[in-house]
């Protein structure tokens, strides 16, 4: 595979910029978090919000969806939902004397899986093909999904009764874990001055095609990561593993999923190769919900956080890189 030229790393952080700005008018005061959103997408993974009702979760789909010229749907979880409700059903068509798929909300390019942990463990499920392979078998036949495709899952941290927490499975397929949080004054400000104005995603013109979409996600994979840099990785994912706190550190599954972020993160920044700051800014959204603690060590106050940041402080870092090739 070809590396990025300088030229193309420019043009990626400047349309990268774009998309941020763009969703952005819906979302207020959150660069961050798009940030971190659009680089998910792009990376070809999937979000886990944790947050409290009414932080913007719903406008976050609906505004990347527009911003992208793609489709996006909306699953409400609850204890009854069943897998087909997700995936679709094949039924009966009396006219053509044969079984027709009709597809489910997964079939989308932005699908929000609304109060994840609601639904049972049987529908959880469900979306593990899905989010690992783009594709949903249905009576032994497959159907890919589009490009791009993101689930924006989201927890409620708050409420516990009538929920399933996630098996850690599941949360390794998921590629980013942040929160929206609430906005700071001035945006709140600006919303309360449009009160009526519900979803402010319908006002956002498409900046790109889907099509575009995936090209970016080709050219961001060509992002030069120096052995040096992979290297660091790795010793960190083996600090994960060796330290005290943890049962389960990051899988190699985890390591892949920062190796792609890196890449992405490090072309939004204008530059064709990864730095070790981009591994460190990375650390707490990418891997902190792939650490299972130890119970005691929980007990005593440790936390996934805590632990990144002991080996970010361990583990040095390399000061040079080597030429690209």
């Amino acid at each position: 595979m070809s590396t990025m030229t300088a030229e193309n790393a420019q043009w990626f952080a400047s349309t990268f910029e774009q998309l941020v700005a763009n969703v952005g008018v819906a979302i207020l005061g959150k660069a961050q978090v798009i940030r971190l959103a659009l680089t998910c997408m792009l990376a070809e993974g999937h979000l886990l919000l944790e947050d409290a009702p009414g932080t913007g979760k719903t406008a976050l789909a609906r505004a990347l969806a527009a911003t992208v010229d793609g489709t996006d749907s909306r699953i409400q979880f609850t204890p009854d939902l069943l897998p087909s409700d997700v995936t679709g059903i094949s039924f009966y068509n009396q006219r053509t004397q044969g079984f027709d798929f009709r597809k489910g909300p997964i079939f989308a390019s932005i699908v929000l899986a609304d109060e994840i942990n609601r639904a049972s463990p049987k529908t959880q499920s469900a979306l593990l093909e899905v989010m690992e392979e783009a594709q949903v078998t249905v009576d032994g036949v497959t159907y890919k999904t589009e490009r791009p495709f993101m689930v924006i899952a989201t927890q409620n941290p708050i409420e516990q009764a009538g929920t399933y927490r996630l098996p850690e499975a599941q949360l390794d397929r998921f590629l980013v874990k942040t929160s929206i949080g609430y906005p700071d004054r001035a945006s709140t400000v600006e919303i309360l001055a449009s009160p009526f104005k519900r979803n402010r995603s319908i006002d956002l013109g498409s900046l790109i095609t889907t099509d575009a979409v995936g090209q970016m996600a080709d050219l961001g994979a060509q992002t030069f990561a120096d052995p040096s840099v992979l290297d660091y990785l790795a010793r960190l994912v083996e600090e994960t593993r060796m330290a005290q706190e943890t049962r389960i550190g990051v899988s190699v599954r985890g390591a892949l999923a920062m190796a792609r972020c890196a890449k992405i993160w490090a072309a939004a920044h204008g530059r064709p190769y990864v730095l070790p700051d981009d591994i460190k800014e990375l650390a707490t959204p990418v891997w902190s919900h792939r650490l299972v603690l130890d119970p005691e060590a929980e007990f005593s106050g440790a936390t996934p956080e805590g632990v990144l940041r002991r080996a970010l402080a361990e583990v040095a870092a390399p000061q040079e890189r080597l030429a690209q090739v």
